[in-house]
């Protein structure tokens, strides 16, 4: 109990010390216009109230990530703890600021953009298909997995395909339309549903004295997965996640002023990391032991140990209540990884998209082939997810750090992290069945290898950059712009 008090003062502490620290060394400035201003479209650039933008941002980031994962991590025992909160107030949390201000500072670009400006046209590309394809699996599993959840809640007294349709139809309005008209005036609700269920369920941890156990460096999971690179890719909303790049640019175009983008961005971050350490110290202290969780994982996976926390903790009424949180969750990012998929596409392909007929055209293709991959089994393509996500979340720290060592700011504290994720995303891939199943041990030494080319490339790229003498760090503001 002692471990997991501690973990969420630290969390609290990181925001109001390192947040601010991180904030402070980027230099937000006052008089600077943001995109929401003289970018503004009001349809995805508009300005809107910092208490909006910031429950947008933690449902946009968290969907079911800081429940599932960390439910799932918590089979590595309280070693979990520790990389939620150094990964949330070192990693995460500066991934989600760096790329918000400098997504801000450019115009609103999504990652493919930024990528393409600060680590060469190659990655731009690639960041770009990559991107488009994170957004459509995570688009089409969160009609799917939400569906089911609700034809089960109600015992199959709505047809499963009714339930989809529905979805759907829900999907395309708040995708199409201004973020105002739906996402901005429903949001708000949803992130306070979600708040007030995690600290009902981290309250209830405390006063009914949970066996949460405390803090130990041993891995406790049950199958002996091992701890380097695995919980790295289990546990991801809640520490770090490269799905939040995606998202981000969506509020950086509607923040009002730079000066709140470390509660928008960071705050939001450390609020997940928060939620992340109750759903895992409940996942560890109400099932019996490890290998009681994995039991309960076993037979319906982690919506099911959700359910039974849930019920146990806050009772039948308030715990079903909690339950119908969780399932608005995938929703709610489900239907902004179609927006932001559409944005991206646009960006890309240059349409604007202050006409409804254009973002109609850019979306529709979207949803014909997100339909298509619920009419299939694309389990394959979805193992890859973790692995796709953490790959993008190393794009957008690189991208950071790039910006920071222009900027003759501090760029290790995204460069540190970078590094470190890199040699995880390159372990990962060469050590498991779903790449090329070698040796951990062979893994470890040919990951470092790669990880060192990569750091080659970048101070590449960084020479060539500062050599560009047309290169410009942040989008200039002219006069006429800043009265606008």
């Amino acid at each position: 109990m002692i471990t997991f008090i501690v973990s969420i003062i630290l969390l609290v502490v990181g925001y109001f010390t390192y947040g601010k620290y991180i904030d402070k060394m980027f230099g937000p400035k006052e008089d600077r216009p943001t995109p929401a201003y003289n970018q503004r479209d009001n349809v995805d650039y508009l300005p809107m109230k910092t208490s909006s933008n910031s429950l947008i941002q933690l449902l946009n980031i968290a969907g079911v990530g800081p429940i599932f994962g960390p439910i799932m991590g918590a089979l590595y025992g309280p070693v979990a703890f520790i990389w939620i909160v150094v990964g949330c107030i070192f990693a995460g949390a500066v991934h989600d600021y760096l790329t918000g201000m400098i997504s801000i500072r450019n115009k609103g670009a999504h990652l493919p953009e930024l990528a393409g400006k600060f680590l060469g046209n190659v990655m731009k590309h690639f960041v770009n298909i990559f991107s488009i394809l994170l957004l459509l699996l995570t688009g089409t599993v969160f009609v799917t997995s939400p569906a089911l959840l609700l034809y089960n809640l109600m015992d199959g007294r709505i047809a499963l395909g009714i339930i989809i349709f529905v979805i759907f139809v829900y999907y395309i309005l708040s995708t199409i339309l201004p973020i105002d008209k739906i996402i901005g005036r429903v949001y708000p609700i949803f992130g306070a549903l979600l708040l007030v269920s995690a600290v009902g369920i981290g309250f209830r941890l405390i006063q009914t004295g949970a066996p949460i156990p405390e803090l130990s460096l041993k891995n406790m999971h049950p199958a002996g997965a091992p701890i380097f690179p695995l919980l790295f890719f289990t546990i991801t909303c809640g520490a770090l996640s490269g799905f939040h790049a995606t998202q981000t640019p969506i509020i950086s175009r509607t923040t009002n002023k730079e000066k709140n983008a470390r509660f928008i961005f960071y705050g939001m971050m450390i609020a997940e990391g928060i939620i992340a350490m109750i759903w895992a110290a409940a996942g560890m202290s109400l099932f019996h032991g490890y290998s009681g969780l994995q039991d309960v994982l076993n037979r319906g996976e982690a919506a099911l140990v959700v359910s039974k926390a849930s019920n146990l903790l806050l009772g039948s009424v308030i715990g079903t209540i909690a339950v119908i949180g969780v399932i608005i969750l995938p929703i709610t990012s489900g239907d902004t990884s179609f927006r932001s998929a559409r944005m991206i596409i646009a960006d890309y392909l240059n349409v604007e998209q202050r006409s409804m007929m254009k973002r109609i055209i850019v979306a529709a293709p979207l949803f014909v082939i997100s339909f298509g991959l619920t009419q299939v089994d694309f389990t394959v393509l979805w193992r890859y997810f973790s692995w796709a996500n953490q790959t993008t979340a190393v794009v957008a720290l690189w991208v950071g750090a790039m910006y920071l060592l222009i900027a003759k700011k501090n760029f290790w504290v995204a460069a540190i992290p970078a590094v470190f994720m890199t040699w995880n995303i390159f372990v990962y891939i060469l050590s498991q069945k779903i790449g090329l199943g070698l040796d951990l041990t062979l893994s470890y030494y040919i990951g470092f290898v790669l990880t060192l080319l990569w750091i080659a490339y970048f101070g590449y790229q960084y020479k060539k950059m500062v050599s560009a003498k047309s290169f410009e760090l942040d989008y200039p503001i002219t006069g006429k712009q800043q009265l606008t």
